[in-house]
């Protein structure tokens, strides 16, 4: 057993740091600004610090917070045993909260969440679409463009398709016209996309269907995807664009609140309404955790049909934490708050150790 106290490390991008970097590689300061507001979480959570802190203390454990450009300091030197690495932003392109699982891997450090190569994966979603459909998961087949030219031709799509960056954000399709019924104007897309954020484009078929939310937290090792909380996520949109995911999260998401206009979508309990749909979604919560590696914490976008068809759009391995969503989750599942979920968790990973396990 370590000598050391149990001690979690929390690694965090700050908007900040990814907006200067941008600007310095030319990008314009509205585009800076915009594909900066991904890290909006560690800006959301910087203000719980405290408050992780005393629940971490109540524990028994200490608390770190660490932004990125310090982590490899940090970690240099820390005890195997007694150190626990947690990262909260991720990306390998715009964002590189990628490498902090790498660095925790190389220090020998044990780690919340997946292991460092799904970090890249889920930030491709061209690849880590191919990944889905080889593990026979229910991914819409997707094309890949660049800058107006086919890398890859989408398929055939009576509904039309919709069309979103490769490595910037995931699921949401920049503007309101991302939904489109001819591939010429989904090569124009990707030359805007391309033109603004330097990004190729997947152009999927389009799925109908209601936007879902599962979110999972392993508060012990042993949770399982009975865990998992499954949500309607209705914010009367059929899909959510650049603004409207900056009008939610970071520092512009608190001027909508000072402004009095800030409106959270409303959450539904999919069981409640679809229960056959709930359990294909915990169907496949649990192929990716078993074929892809998911585990501790991660998140699942989904679009579910009336007649519970259910259409896998992508995973996340570091859900936005302090968001609405998935504070709803702890509070659901749990019965407790952010930082009480976190610490706990945490916590449930030294206990083994220190029983002698």
């Amino acid at each position: 057993m370590s000598k050391h106290n149990p001690k979690l490390i929390l690694v965090y991008e700050p908007e900040k740091a990814c907006f200067d970097r941008l600007v310095a590689d030319g990008f314009a300061l509205q585009r800076a600004t915009e594909i900066s507001s991904y890290l909006a979480q560690s800006t959301d959570i910087a203000p719980e610090f405290a408050a992780l802190a005393a629940a971490c203390q109540a524990r028994g454990l200490a608390f770190a917070p660490v932004a990125l450009d310090d982590a490899a300091e940090a970690l240099e030197g820390a005890d195997a045993e007694s150190t626990l690495v947690w990262t909260l932003s991720d990306g390998v392109a715009y964002f590189r909260g990628g490498a902090a699982p790498v660095l925790a891997r190389l220090k020998g450090l044990r780690t919340i969440g997946a292991d460092d190569s799904l970090f890249a994966l889920c930030q491709d979603k061209f690849r880590s679409g191919a990944v889905l459909g080889a593990l026979g998961l229910p991914a819409p087949q997707a094309g890949l463009a660049r800058d107006g030219k086919w890398l890859v031709e989408p398929p055939a799509s009576a509904g039309g398709w919709f069309v979103k960056p490769n490595r910037l954000g995931a699921k949401i399709g920049i503007w309101p016209d991302s939904r489109c019924h001819e591939l010429a104007h989904a090569l124009e897309l990707s030359r805007r996309v391309f033109a603004a954020y330097r990004d190729d484009v997947v152009v999927q078929p389009y799925v109908a269907g209601r936007n879902v939310r599962a979110s999972f937290l392993a508060l012990t090792p042993r949770t399982g995807v009975e865990a998992l909380g499954t949500v309607f996520v209705d914010s009367g949109a059929d899909f959510q664009t650049m603004a409207d995911s900056m009008a939610l999260y970071g520092e512009t998401g608190e001027a909508a609140k000072a402004a009095g206009v800030y409106a959270e979508p409303g959450l539904v309990a999919v069981a409640d309404v679809q229960p056959v749909a709930d359990a294909r979604i915990r169907a496949i919560a649990g192929q990716l955790i078993a074929g892809l590696g998911l585990r501790d914490v991660f998140s699942i976008d989904l679009r579910v049909e009336a007649d519970d068809t259910v259409h896998l759009i992508e995973f996340e391995v570091c859900p936005g934490l302090p968001c609405f969503d998935f504070r709803a989750y702890c509070r659901r599942q749990w019965g407790l708050e952010l930082a009480d979920a976190m610490a706990e968790t945490a916590s449930s990973r030294f206990v083994g150790r220190r029983l002698g396990g």
